[in-house]
């Protein structure tokens, strides 16, 4: 049995050559994930794409037929007949328009493998033609990732890979406060892959040695139960008013660490006068927040002091910031960090990101490894990725983002390779009608999902286990090489070769492969990877014994890792990027932009659309990742569909709620607001507080026939706003909406997604 790579796990195949016959998890990994029940039982799933297909509407009529797609059938054609067709697209609206006029995403996680990763090999291509559009930013973490190079000089990657190590929180820590909770499902996953699921002994070592955890979210379960967590469930929304009030005992009690305060932050004179009131005559203490909140004054008093006299570790989830003024609770913990004093202290401090992925905890390696190189963007436009809605729709409009006004470019061609934007992206209706407005859409796909029956031209890919590649996820030491476990089903193609071929017609191909095939590069690359190690003193293995083994072990740096130690032991010999040199709990920077929407220190501002504010929707909805698959990849496979009910995704809701309307546990519900509507499967569960439903995104988008805006599967992302955090980071709020539930009378609709788009031979 050969080992394979993916982002939930390592797993061992064995294979006839056309398919794998079983998969089982990685020997070596003590807490594998049934995720990897997806993989074999996706493969040759109805609605793997075979052959290259071309949307009729547009085969028949050319480009700038965009109002047909997700409505008409596909051509299959001949792959020499495709390459000709894309590259002739291609060739005119580079010659017609220039590379501002093509948006080149490739935003979700693709697969594992790090030669594969579609993202490189998108851009590299598009780099070769002259350039594309490019979104920065990111889904998961957007807002954060804004704010903190300015708060603390660092990116929320940054942070995240040089986070204390799970050894030091198991030794020292003794209060863990998780914000947003230690998702089991979430750490189960890791960018790039990973190979042993740690956190999981980790919590349970910690909680024997006498570390007590407290979960700080809507949901209970969305902890570990090894946690033993006492749960807090403030109402969605509120965390940054918890977080004030938290601030204001530590202040008024004198809790905070003010020699700490002096020497390593800057801005906490700015904050204190809003903080105690004296700026708007409202002070921030723990009754005004129970107001907000619904957590008892008292349990916030408590709560403060306690972490005031422990060892406390401040953990921020990264769904923490996916909501309206996101980037306030992750400034908030900062600073609530700061005024603690536990900075760069063996399991003090604060952390974005434990629970939210596998690798955070894992210490930093000497080295990333190997991967493909995208060359040089010369194109300098570009949008913050959660605002392609706006750009598609309202194409010369001018936003403000990070201190800049950016002017969205007019976008006649989107070539997308590696996810699927109908599942990431908010208000579906509206992004659906942004999405027919360029004059051509092409993917790269292995699957029928919603992007790739909402394009023009469709090129099947291979799955990363029907290719050679190898792969390392981000801080994991464990380093793969991944042999091609089957051929392709039909006439799948990988990326690299797909791309190859349109090059090569443009006239680029050296370009782009410099005459390498996969192996070729594979070799190349992992070579000069190892010399460059060797330069350093760390000697590995050839590329032929590195092929021919299991795994190698890239070598970490410190086992005992602790986040800004260096700085907490000299700030004056270490001190971080920012314009201080220290923490800035008031950012001249930011508050030089004048944005009423995120001021110059972190500052409670009511959400347009919470619990808090009367409306017509009486429940918040939490569309959280899914337990079951990873985004919406391989929505089709076997632990997918097992969680479905009558064929929808699972909402829940807390009985209290269920009750009230008269709903039972397994029946199909309507779940609506005024942007949309969907169908869901009922899940009854004490795990939710009252007030709030959960239902995951993942669900392929399944729209009724003229109506966009209703999803017959289950995909919470046609009742989600496409609106921005703040104009500082004009990121997503994909985590919460308001909404109704009420049973389902009608028929239950047949589901289309499950079955591949009508498919008309070529004549």
């Amino acid at each position: 049995m050969r080992t394979h790579l993916t982002h939930w796990g390592a797993f061992e195949a064995e294979s006839d050559g056309k398919a794998l016959l079983s998969v089982r998890p990685w020997s070596q990994d003590p807490d594998p994930r049934n995720l990897l029940d997806n993989v074999a039982s996706a493969q040759h799933h109805p609605t793997r794409v075979l052959r290259p297909a071309v949307r009729a509407g547009w085969l028949e009529r050319g480009p700038g037929t965009g109002s047909g797609r997700g409505n008409e059938p596909f051509v299959e054609v001949s792959w020499e007949h495709a390459i000709e067709l894309v590259s002739a697209e291609l060739g005119r609206v580079y010659s017609e328009k220039g590379p501002s006029a093509v948006y080149g995403c490739s935003y979700g996680w693709a697969s594992a493998g790090r030669f594969h990763h579609a993202q490189s090999q998108i851009h590299r291509f598009l780099n070769s033609l002259g350039g594309y559009v490019a979104g920065v930013t990111d889904y998961s973490y957007g807002a954060s990732g804004v704010l903190l190079p300015h708060v603390i000089a660092a990116s929320p990657d940054q942070v995240m890979a040089r986070a204390t190590s799970w050894e030091v929180v198991i030794d020292k820590t003794e209060l863990f406060v998780a914000f947003g909770g230690i998702s089991e499902k979430n750490s189960g996953i890791g960018p790039g892959g990973i190979s042993r699921h740690v956190a999981r002994d980790a919590i349970r070592k910690a909680v024997a040695r006498g570390c007590r955890f407290i979960d700080v979210s809507p949901i209970a379960d969305d902890t570990y139960k090894e946690a033993e967590a006492e749960w807090i469930a403030p109402l969605p929304g509120s965390d940054a008013a918890l977080m004030l009030a938290l601030a204001y005992v530590l202040d008024s009690e004198k809790l905070a660490d003010e020699s700490f305060l002096s020497r390593y932050c800057v801005g906490i004179d700015r904050f204190l006068p809003y903080l105690r009131g004296e700026v708007d005559g409202v002070p921030k203490d723990p009754r005004w927040a129970e107001r907000l909140t619904s957590v008892p004054a008292a349990r916030i008093f408590q709560l403060a002091r306690e972490m005031a006299a422990s060892r406390t570790m401040i953990n921020l989830s990264w769904s923490m910031q996916r909501q309206q003024h996101g980037e306030q609770p992750i400034w908030l913990g900062v600073t609530l960090a700061a005024m603690l004093g536990q900075i760069g202290l063996p399991g003090g401090g604060f952390q974005h990101g434990y629970g939210s992925s596998a690798d955070v905890g894992l210490p930093l390696r000497v080295s990333s490894a190997p991967s493909f190189p995208q060359g040089r963007n010369p194109e300098t436009s570009y949008i913050p990725v959660a605002r392609i809605s706006d750009m598609l729709l309202e194409p010369g409009t001018q936003i403000d983002f990070n201190g800049q006004r950016i002017t969205l470019p007019e976008i006649e061609l989107i070539y997308w390779a590696g996810g699927n934007p109908f599942h990431h992206h908010q208000d579906l209706a509206r992004f659906r009608k942004a999405w027919a407005q360029p004059a051509t859409v092409i993917v790269n796909e292995q699957f029928w999902t919603s992007t790739a029956r909402h394009a023009d031209i469709v090129l099947p890919a291979t799955m990363s286990f029907e290719r050679n590649d190898y792969g390392a996820g981000r801080n994991d030491p464990s380093f793969f090489p991944m042999h091609a476990l089957t051929a392709p089903p039909g006439s799948a193609r990988d990326d690299y070769d797909i791309f190859a071929a349109i090059a090569d017609k443009l006239g680029r191909a050296e370009t782009f492969t410099e005459h390498r095939d996969t192996m070729g590069w594979l070799r190349h690359l992992y070579q000069g990877w190892r010399s460059k190690l060797g330069e350093r003193g760390i000697d590995v293995v050839d590329f032929d014994s590195f092929w021919e083994s299991e795994k190698i072990d890239i070598p970490i740096i410190e086992p005992r890792q602790v986040l800004f130690s260096e700085f907490r032991e000299d700030p004056e010999k270490y001190p971080i990027g920012t314009p201080s040199g220290k923490i800035e709990i008031f950012s001249s920077t930011i508050a030089s932009f004048g944005y009423a929407d995120c001021p110059g220190h972190p500052v409670w501002i009511e959400p347009d659309e919470w619990l808090g504010a009367s409306g017509d929707y009486p429940l918040h909805l939490i569309a959280n990742q899914p337990k079951t698959k990873l985004h919406s990849q391989l929505d089709i496979g076997a632990t997918s569909q097992k969680s479905k009910i009558q064929g929808r995704e699972p909402l829940r809701m807390n009985p209290a709620d269920a009750a009230a309307r008269g709903l039972e546990e397994g029946q199909v519900v309507l779940v609506r607001n005024d942007r949309g509507s969907c169908l869901a499967g009922l899940v009854i569960s004490d795990s939710l507080r009252r007030g709030v439903v959960q239902l995951s995104a993942g669900a392929w988008y399944d729209p009724a026939p003229n109506d966009p805006s209703f999803c017959r599967h289950g995909n919470p992302n046609v009742l989600t706003a496409d609106r921005p955090s703040s104009s500082l980071s004009q990121a997503t709020t994909a985590q919460h909406a308001l909404v109704e539930v009420e049973a389902w009378s009608d028929e239950i609709p047949d589901l289309t997604v499950t079955v591949p788009p009508e498919l008309i031979p070529e004549r």
